[in-house]
């Protein structure tokens, strides 16, 4: 591999478990084909991803040129908290389940040396700018780089995270059946850049990028860089239509059905008893939040 013409310091936070441990190896790899193109590389790898987020931030304020992590839609999102709104790039390597923040941004999967030489040429290219979620709950900020899951996706998530098996992406599945079996609407008060509106859904997705559940275009037409999230709203169906739902999900043709509202906006308020957030795959907290997109607030090296 030919040395870089600028040397940079980078940042490398690890997620040895990700993919339930399948992508272990990819973090030693990537530290080494990093130094290997001449970087100064501190790689991270703690026992819990809150010691990872302390020792990235600690590691970040010591100085840095790039933020990197090696994981799935988690490591993005914690990359994304870490960095957003204060110009340090974030580069990924996906080795997770989902990958569905670089599926959207272009990054190579399944492929770490691919995923790699795409980081090197942005590092010499520069960053792109683009938009970010910000989160508002009685709690706490939270930033989101790709979809904020307020439905069906949330609760299944929620349901995944309780079991203890069985291990693996089928965990996700057995999750979704179960759900699917108490299928109900849940009411919603929402207030779409200042509009009030109270409607009953099935699904509900605030999204900055197009995918979730590993490759799901649930906003098939959603951008990172126009300004505006895609809120996409499903509107009560029996189990067998909401069923036969999902492989046009997939396809993303799903938009064009009567049942599916996409709405355009920039600040979202919602609130829905009953419900916790996901963003990014990630649980936010109970649905009563102010969802703001932050224009150009995240730099990727992608």
């Amino acid at each position: 591999m030919s040395q870089v013409t600028s040397r940079r310091r980078l940042v490398l936070a690890i997620n040895p478990t990700a993919s339930f441990g399948k992508g272990r190896h990819v973090g030693p790899l990537v530290a080494d084909r990093l130094r290997a193109a001449g970087h100064e590389v501190t790689a991270l790898a703690e026992a819990s991803m809150l010691d990872l987020a302390v020792a990235a931030q600690r590691a970040l304020d010591a100085g840095a040129d790039a933020l990197v992590v090696v994981g799935g839609d988690g490591m993005v999102h914690l990359g994304v908290n870490l960095v957003a709104g204060t110009g340090v790039p974030l580069g990924v390597i996906p080795s997770g389940t989902g990958n569905d923040t670089a599926r959207g941004l272009g990054i190579p999967l399944g492929d770490a040396e691919a995923a790699v030489a795409h980081l090197l040429e942005r590092l010499e290219r520069g960053p792109r700018l683009i938009d970010a979620g910000r989160v508002r709950t009685t709690e706490r900020l939270v930033w989101f780089a790709c979809i904020l899951s307020a439905g069906f996706d949330a609760i299944v998530n929620e349901r995944a995270n309780r079991m203890r098996r069985p291990r693996g992406a089928s965990r996700y599945t057995i999750a979704l059946l179960r759900e699917l079996a108490v299928l109900h609407p849940i009411r919603y008060r929402l207030e779409l850049d200042g509009v009030s509106r109270e409607t009953e859904a099935v699904l509900l997705a605030v999204a900055n990028n197009t995918s979730i559940g590993g490759g799901m275009l649930i906003a098939p037409d959603a951008q990172v860089d126009d300004g505006l999230f895609d809120v996409v709203i499903v509107a009560p169906v029996s189990r067998l239509r909401f069923l036969r739902l999902f492989p046009k999900v997939f396809k993303g043709t799903h938009t064009s059905l009567d049942i599916v509202d996409v709405v355009r906006a920039r600040h979202v308020r919602l609130h829905a008893e009953g419900v916790v957030a996901y963003a990014d795959g990630e649980r936010v907290g109970d649905l009563d939040m102010e969802v703001e997109l932050v224009p150009r607030a995240l730099a990727v090296l992608a």
